[in-house]
């Protein structure tokens, strides 16, 4: 029997902790769970050790405040950071963020050099640079979970718009994470059928609009705290397609070195994620409308980490 998989997730916030509750219950990999606060990851790591024997599963859950713990882990996801407010933009984060994403980076990638990192803080696209620049890590092990994100929730309203079941609806979403993201009708389909051939090209846009809105209607409901669940397992669903080599072929923030005619950037496109982390950009052909809103996304991304 191969040794179980180990990993870190930075952050033991209601994101982190969700994730690593998905990981240790599918017993896809013992988790560690770090965070600054001293007793919170260790509290809410004994606590999903204690939900195992219910559960059924074998996995090792431990909280720490030390990153000696993390040594030697397959994949790190890093969720630590400060959410959303009702108002906030995700890119008012970025200051704080972009030193906190720093500091955690640097103290685990020391220690797990081959890890494959995935980053959830926000702004999102940016945090996959500072994450990169602070490991000095390849662009194959450096990835921005974003995308799977978006396009389950575009998959959601489409389901609900018509009455089918989520199973049958797959959804393409590229572009930053944000206001500027690019939900694609055309390759967005029910059981193989696009969704523009049914439904009408208002109730489209208006499902384009809600997604690309997606996370703030959730911030704007809690009045307190972010989106968690979805987050969550849409990290899960990365995690997973790495550590069993699926080869999955999911939307990720990935830096581009000139496809989608962009150069240097982290933007969401369609990636096949396996053992290796990234291992090759996923490159479909866009209409002159799409890789215009596309190109106005990457803008939007570059002017962020101008600002950093």
């Amino acid at each position: 029997m191969a040794a179980r998989s180990k990993v870190t997730v930075i952050g033991a916030g209601n994101v982190g902790a969700t994730t690593a509750q998905r990981i240790a219950e599918a017993g896809l990999a013992d988790v560690v769970l770090v965070d600054i606060v001293d007793g919170m990851p260790q509290g809410k790591a004994l606590d999903l050790a204690e939900a195992a024997p219910v559960v059924g599963h074998d996995a090792r859950v431990v909280g720490t405040n030390d990153y000696a713990d993390t040594a030697g882990s397959d994949v790190i996801v890093v969720t630590s950071g400060i959410p959303r407010k009702p108002g906030m933009s995700r890119d008012d984060l970025i200051a704080t963020n972009a030193g906190i994403v720093r500091t955690v980076v640097g103290a685990s990638a020391a220690v797990s050099p081959d890890a494959i990192i995935i980053v959830v803080t926000n702004p999102l696209d940016v945090m996959c640079h500072v994450a990169m620049t602070a490991s000095g890590f390849p662009r194959e092990r450096v990835i921005g979970m974003a995308g799977v994100l978006d396009s389950a929730r575009f998959r959601t309203f489409i389901a609900q718009e018509l009455g089918v079941s989520v199973e049958d609806t797959h959804a393409f979403v590229l572009g930053g994470h944000g206001d500027t993201m690019v939900p694609l009708p055309r390759y967005s389909t029910v059981a193989g059928v696009p969704i523009t051939e049914l439904m009408s090209a208002d109730r489209v846009a208006a499902l384009c609009e809600r997604t690309a809105n997606g996370g703030a209607e959730v911030v704007a409901l809690l009045k307190t705290g972010s989106a968690f669940y979805a987050p969550a397992a849409s990290t899960f669903e990365m995690v997973d397609a790495i550590l069993r080599d699926r080869k999955r072929v999911l939307p990720c923030a990935v830096l581009l070195e000139g496809e989608f005619r962009t150069r240097g950037l982290f933007v969401g496109v369609p990636a096949v994620l396996g053992r290796g982390g990234m291992e090759r950009v996923f490159e479909i052909e866009l209409s002159p409308e799409e890789q215009a809103a596309f190109d106005k996304s990457a803008g939007a991304v570059r002017e962020l980490v101008e600002k950093l």
